[in-house]
Formats: C-alpha cells, structure tokens, sequence
C-alpha cells in the first residue's frame, strides 16, 4: 500500500471489523462532527467510509412485507442519450424520460400513513432499509459506537419517524451496490437509501422519491499522480463498484480505460493505495470521504455527470412513495434536510433541491 495511507486504511478497517454488526443504531449526537469532515468550500462529500469492505453490519433483520396492487403506469423512457451508463438526465433508451421529474407528487398536508401495505409497516412496528455501510458522510458504520449513521440515514430516520412517531424503529440492511435493486424490488427491504442516482433504466425497474440530493462523477488519484481526468487514464486501470452506473461510464469512456470492479467502494481505495488500480471513479460524495480517509489522494477533473440522488421504492408501492416524498417535502420546509446537509456534507449554506413531480 502507498506510505501511510495503507496504515490508515488498515486501522479504520480493522476498528469497523470489531465493531461487529451494528444494533438498530440512534442517531448521531446533537453537535457531533463526522469524523474528517471537509472544510468549507470543498465539495459534497463521500459515500464509501469507515466500514470493513464486505462486512455486514446489518442492525436488525426482517422481510420488509409484500404489496398489493401494481401501479399502472406507463412510461416512456429515454430521449437524447448522454454516454451510455452515466446518471445524467436524459440517459436511457429511447422516449422522453427526466430521472429528476419522475416521482410521484405527495398529497397535501403532512405525511398520513395510507393504504393497507403502509398499515401492515407500521403494525411490524419498525422499518426495513437497504443501506450501505462504507460511505462516509452518507452511510458508514462508526467504528466506535457501532452505529450507522451519516446523511443518507437521517432521510431513513424521518420517515421512520413520520411512520412510528420515534426515528429509531429502523432495521438496517447493510447491502452492496448491486444488491439495491434486487433487494428492494423483491421485498426483502422496504426502502434503500444509499446514494442511488435515479436513471431512466432504473425507473423501468423500481420508483424513487424525488431527488434529494445532486452529486457528479469525478476521479480519484493518488497525490503524484499527473492524472486530470478520465481522459488522461487511457488503458490504465480505474475502479468502480459492480451494479454502479460510474462502473458503465468508466467502460465507454472514449479514452479507454480499463475497468476494473469490486464491491465496496472501499476495496477501490485499498486498491489505490496498493497502486492495483491508477484511479478511482465516481460520484464526488463517495470520492470526498475516500479522500478524508487517505491524505495521500486527491479528487481531479470536472464534474464529468449529474447523479441525482433518490430513495428508491419498489413498483409494488405507490402510496409509500407519495408519504416518502411528503416526509422530504416537510424536511425541506422545516430546516431538518439543512441541518443534516450541513453536519455531513458541508457547513455552508445551502438550498435544498426543488421537488418536481410526474404528476
């Protein structure tokens, strides 16, 4: 591994591998700063984090119930394609499809539970959500209380709080990437937050709520490298996650680079510092906390895609989709998604997104 940085690695992986699997975790203490969060200015940080790569560190278990009644609704998806696999809007086959306007508009008022599915969730008494347990600042597993925490998990605390009236009757399911789809979609978990940019080729499988948060595709290097960019990386090694969308945009990158994929953002790291791989590539968030783990990286290039973030639903659920989106709508006008943005990603002020609709 490259100087220090393997040493460092080695010590946040190995703490997260002590800390075992996690119980149902309590939010963050009022006040508390990430660990190695950025300065102000810099960009939205990482996904991957604290974490042992391929550890499951899932706080509680349980199937996340069936649905009754498929939604009928058609949709035409795609338009003019950006380069095949990015989360850019307008990705996809052909139609016209906007990832950032597909979801579906919350009735008026606060969230109300509504519909017999919703009914059987609240009668479980907690909640089921598919999350990842590497990405630092969004979702990772704190090594030193064990608990999972980050931004992505304040939106799951909301609605279980919208739900229950208490936001910590979760059960959380640590999943890789590739596991967001399948597993929300079949029910094995009822909700995935997990930095998941809403597609068109998504949509076709899946719903999610409006988006909630905007990051862009970048690269990762080590600090010598001379590297600007994906341009530069022509049949050079870059790593992304198997079932990511920054994994398609790496293989048809016109330079060529040479693909490389693993399951957690933080075996790429690893592989970075080991000089595996010459760069990693993905969404600034998860790029951002790689690079607070490791001083001897460093974050290149321009935003090379937009990756709208949403929590994504399974089909099965269009009412859970409206009481989810009315649950951002109200964190958006009471200060709550501010507070969670500026303790995780960054102090400065910042807009929430502008919620915009299907119907």
């Amino acid at each position: 591994m490259s100087r220090g940085a393997a040493g460092l690695a080695a010590v946040v992986l190995a703490a997260a591998a002590l800390a075992g699997c996690a119980s149902p975790p309590g939010q963050h203490a009022p006040g508390q700063h990430a660990p190695g969060q950025h300065a102000p200015g810099q960009h939205a940080p990482a996904r991957h984090a604290a974490g042992a790569a391929g550890s499951h560190a899932t706080a509680g278990s349980g199937g996340a119930g069936t649905g009754q009644g498929t939604r009928a609704r058609t949709e035409a998806v795609a338009g003019p394609a950006g380069p095949a696999g990015s989360g850019s809007v307008g990705a996809g086959p052909a139609g016209a499809c906007d990832p950032t306007a597909a979801s579906l508009a919350p009735p008026p008022g606060p969230p109300r539970v509504t519909g017999t599915w919703m009914a059987a969730v609240r009668k479980r008494g907690y909640l089921v959500a598919g999350v990842d347990q590497s990405t630092y600042h969004f979702g990772y597993l704190n090594p030193l209380d064990g608990k999972i925490e980050g931004f992505d998990i304040d939106m799951i605390r909301a609605v279980a709080q919208a739900i229950f009236g208490d936001p910590d009757k979760v059960r959380y399911k640590a999943i890789s990437d590739a596991d967001r789809i399948p597993d929300v979609a079949g029910g094995s978990v009822d909700i995935v937050a997990h930095t998941m940019t809403i597609t068109c080729d998504r949509l076709e499988k899946i719903d999610f709520s409006g988006v909630y948060f905007e990051a862009h595709q970048r690269v990762l290097v080590l600090a010598g490298s001379r590297a600007t960019g994906l341009a530069d990386l022509g049949g050079q090694k870059v790593c992304a996650t198997e079932g990511s969308d920054s994994a398609k945009f790496i293989a048809d990158y016109p330079s060529h680079p040479r693909l490389v994929t693993v399951s957690y953002w933080t075996d790429c790291l690893v592989r970075l510092q080991q000089r595996d791989v010459a760069a990693v590539s993905t969404d600034d968030t998860i790029l951002n906390g790689l690079a607070a783990q490791d001083p001897f990286t460093k974050l290149v290039g321009p935003d090379l895609t937009d990756e709208p973030y949403g929590l994504a639903v399974s089909r099965q659920h269009p009412e859970f989709v409206r009481f989810v989106n009315a649950v951002l709508a109200r964190m958006y006008s009471d200060g709550a998604w501010e507070k969670s943005y500026n303790h995780w990603v960054s102090p400065v002020q910042v807009t929430p997104p502008v919620p915009r609709y299907a119907d």
